[in-house]
């Protein structure tokens, strides 16, 4: 078994073991309409915990196929876990899920170690935070995934409590107060501390 595949095992039971894990339900994936969204046989949609995958949208961005098509191969018409946090629904009307295969893997991680995936704020639900940040950074120093494009070097800043950050001249950025403000060289600085970007300035 591969070293961080095993200790990405280690570290879900050993959530479990310490009674870290809250309410979990098994259900058949139907459809996947993204990286990141499923149906259910249901009719629920499960949007996954934790992380966001490029969108795909009128013009899909890069790597949202890719995405997309990996989700796919893993749960369509397959069933798994899913393990819910604090928060079990967002605005949408979507459950919030970790998401597990029959053989233990979290579809979570997997995406983000393809690359296919960011962190998304910690918010209230930081069970597998770690976990997730650890997957990340490795991914984005292999350069895999959407980590394998020349980023951009403008500067840009983050909001500490909403974990999103900013192109500088970002209207809704600069209503973020001075003290919670944390200033980085490059869009690559402010993923590493596993901050996402804004939707309205897109940095």
């Amino acid at each position: 078994m591969p070293k961080m595949r095993r200790k990405n095992l280690l570290a879900l039971l050993f959530a479990a073991f310490f009674g870290l894990s809250f309410a979990s339900s098994s259900a058949l994936v139907r459809i996947v309409f993204d990286g990141d969204t499923v149906q259910l046989q249901t009719g629920e949609k499960v949007r996954y915990l934790g992380i966001d995958t490029p969108e795909m949208g009128d013009v899909p961005e890069f790597m949202a196929e890719e995405a997309r098509q990996l989700n796919r191969r893993m749960v369509a018409g397959k069933r798994v876990r899913l393990e819910f946090d604090r928060e079990s629904e967002d605005r949408h009307g979507r459950k919030l899920a970790y998401v597990f295969l029959e053989n233990g893997d979290m579809v979570n991680i997997l995406l983000l170690q393809k690359g296919l995936a960011h962190i998304l704020a910690p918010g209230p639900d930081l069970k597998y935070f770690s976990l997730f940040l650890e997957n990340q950074r490795k991914a984005m120093k292999e350069g895999v995934g959407i980590w394998s494009r020349e980023d951009a070097r403008d500067p840009v800043f983050g909001n500490t409590r909403s974990f999103i950050f900013h192109r500088p001249e970002c209207d809704r950025g600069k209503e973020t107060s001075k003290r919670n403000r944390k200033f980085f060289s490059n869009r690559i600085s402010a993923f590493w501390e596993a901050y996402h970007p804004c939707r309205i300035c897109k940095p």
